[in-house]
């Protein structure tokens, strides 16, 4: 099969081709495993993470790549669709696990980091890790979904706003364009104010209904009740956390900073910052529920990814763009 495979860790701001396209065995699924024929899989910025360093180092070399959309290739389901997202496995046993909160599980297992991912025409994966994905998204729409759709759903749900009151979101790549569409649908009462520093990400907030959008250091109009921020650098943090009303939760939906340096952490100032009651919560991950009720959500009501299709041999391009920031939602591999 043909394979996007990271076989070094490099700088993806100098070195435009991270990946080699390759041929390798077809795999061969395991017991309880599945083998899934891949479409089609999301380019995600935890990838650039992966390339240059900055997640748990992946086991070198691997194929990346955790939005994945595909159909069964052998046994009772043959030709159902499904999808796989960042959670690969987890142990299933221990008390996180339990609880529904196996994306907090030590011995959690990421697709495309720790096991071989979608960059890929085949992949297998634990059949109780597979997503059935609603017949009425297409393979497309269905694979930024998986990740930047469910994380956002789960950092929307941690930010714990009431409809009416006031949400800031900080980026608007893949995950927070998603956030503001299902925020429109679950709070309709809801104003939404964007920060990012690209001026057509700005445009294209207002397009999708953002009452206001603005730079990363702009102040906003009103203090804002909860913000989700899904940068990859620091700043944004200590920006958000001024635009912050008294009692608000600021959501950090990224696994790693690009930038924490000392003199940018030094500037979080304890009583302009955080004094008043106001929080700091981290996303870890996605669960299973979290993949599977936004599915659901983004079928029943109408949610949809903007998207940009590139060749599975074309997924180089595709991170330098993201590197570059040239964003306008999500960026899908397709296979031909």
């Amino acid at each position: 099969m043909k394979a996007m495979v990271l076989t070094k860790l490099v700088d993806v701001r100098t070195h435009h081709t991270p990946l080699s396209l390759q041929e390798l065995p077809e795999p061969i699924p395991g017991e309880d495993e599945i083998l899934i024929k891949v479409s089609t899989c999301g380019v995600c910025h935890t990838e650039l993470d992966e390339i240059e360093g900055r997640t748990l180092p992946p086991e070198l070399p691997v194929v990346l790549g955790h939005q994945v959309v595909g159909t069964i290739e052998e046994g009772t389901e043959k030709g159902h669709r499904v999808g796989v997202a960042w959670i690969f496995s987890a142990c299933g046993v221990c008390d996180h696990c339990k609880a529904g909160e196996e994306n907090l599980c030590a011995q959690f297992r990421a697709t495309g980091r720790d096991v071989n991912g979608g960059y890929a025409q085949f992949m297998t994966v634990p059949k109780e890790f597979a997503h059935p994905i609603p017949n009425s998204l297409s393979d497309s729409e269905a694979a930024p979904l998986l990740c930047a759709g469910a994380i956002g759903y789960r950092s929307l749900r941690l930010a714990n706003i009431q409809d009416g009151q006031l949400l800031g979101l900080t980026g608007f790549g893949g995950s927070n364009h998603l956030v503001l569409k299902m925020a429109k649908h679950m709070y309709p009462n809801t104003e939404i104010f964007v920060f990012t520093r690209n001026p057509h990400e700005q445009e294209f907030a207002r397009s999708l209904g953002a009452a206001w959008a603005r730079g990363i250091e702009a102040t906003s109009p009103q203090k804002l009740n909860a913000i989700i921020d899904t940068t990859p650098v620091w700043k944004p943090i200590v920006e958000a956390l001024r635009n912050l009303d008294n009692g608000g939760r600021l959501v950090v939906n990224a696994i790693r900073k690009e930038d924490v340096d000392k003199e940018t952490l030094l500037s979080l100032d304890y009583p302009s910052h955080l004094w008043m009651e106001k929080e700091i919560k981290s996303v870890a991950n996605v669960t299973r529920q979290d993949v599977r009720e936004f599915l659901e959500l983004a079928a029943k009501t109408g949610i949809r990814p903007e998207y940009q299709e590139y060749a599975l041999e074309d997924a180089n391009r595709a991170l330098v763009e993201l590197r570059q920031g040239k964003i306008r939602g999500a960026k899908v591999l397709v296979n031909q």
